[in-house]
């Protein structure tokens, strides 16, 4: 297959990111990064996460962070929300995209670390949220996938169990009349390599080549960047992806191990293979800058430290 014209990228750093660092950040500075972000004109920014402060205390701010960063036209905010209370929070502000996700994991003792469900159990809740979501007229877009490659504790996942397990979950959405249009695979843990990407979403386009599939990698080991080659050498469009790489899994299994695909490195890749995404570049890795100066540590963007080859080709020909 060729590769897409235009790739849409979601942000989850300001979210992802931020839930997971160690270091505290000021509800000042996480407005600042949003609005930073978005003035780099990435369509879709993940914002914060309303849940609560009792069990993700980073995110305790989360009504703060909405009040303070300003909407920029045609960009759309998100969050993240896990029950009735968290929409509620969530449309009080008025500054929010509510999308409904529908989320199972391919591992079990993921699931249970994670959640504290069972597979089984996890597919018991789902009736809850579809009927929650549609209580409070939130549209359910997309069904995630989380551990879809593997993890630390069950080691590979097999493709066709994955495509089982989304079988099911369709099989309930049916039931309801919801058919969602996304399928998310995530790499939660950093598991995949180009040969499995490329089989599970194979899979996945046989299957259902109606359906618009994302891909939510993660670089822990290093695979990340190539990971996303293989998914736009198939045609896939839209992917989640972090400023500076920041965020990751604590169920990783390697403390200190990189986080999501860096955003910038992910717009220099398409942007050098003819891919627009519509994102300033050049912006976006003075963003980057600016979060290390904010968290007093380096990120793991490459791009914000080797810079793009359009300013090295700008030197050798000026």
């Amino acid at each position: 297959m060729s590769f897409p014209k235009y790739v849409k990228i979601r942000e989850v750093g300001p979210r992802e990111g931020m839930q997971i660092e160690e270091t505290h950040v000021a509800t000042e500075n996480k407005i600042r990064i949003i609005d930073l972000l978005s003035e780099c004109n990435i369509p879709i920014i993940e914002v914060t996460s309303f849940v609560s402060p009792k069990w993700v205390p980073k995110m305790a701010d989360a009504e703060q962070v909405a009040a303070g960063f300003k909407k920029f036209p045609n960009i759309k905010y998100e969050c993240l929300y896990l029950n009735a209370k968290g929409i509620e929070r969530a449309q009080a502000t008025g500054k929010f995209d509510l999308d409904g996700v529908l989320s199972i994991t391919a591992s079990e003792t993921f699931s249970k670390k994670n959640t504290n469900l069972s597979i089984e159990e996890t597919f018991n809740e789902m009736e809850k949220r579809i009927q929650t979501l549609n209580d409070y007229n939130v549209p359910i877009t997309t069904l995630a996938v989380m551990t879809a490659f593997g993890c630390t504790y069950e080691g590979d996942k097999n493709p066709k169990q994955v495509v089982n397990l989304i079988s099911r979950s369709f099989e309930k959405t049916n039931e309801f009349g919801i058919q969602p249009s996304n399928i998310l695979l995530g790499d939660t843990v950093g598991w995949a390599n180009p040969v499995t990407t490329e089989k599970l979403v194979a899979l996945l386009q046989d299957k259902w080549p109606d359906k618009n599939i994302v891909m939510h990698l993660h670089d822990t080991r290093g695979m990340g960047i190539a990971n996303a080659y293989v998914a736009l050498k198939m045609g896939i469009t839209q992917f989640d992806s972090s400023v500076g790489g920041l965020g990751g899994c604590p169920f990783s299994g390697a403390k200190g191990a990189a986080g999501n695909i860096a955003t910038e490195d992910l717009v220099h890749m398409c942007h050098e293979l003819g891919i627009s995404t519509g994102i300033d570049l050049d912006k976006l890795i003075d963003v980057t800058r600016e979060i290390e100066h904010i968290l007093g540590r380096d990120l793991s963007s490459k791009v914000a430290k080797g810079g793009t080859l359009d300013s090295y080709r700008q030197r050798a020909t000026s």
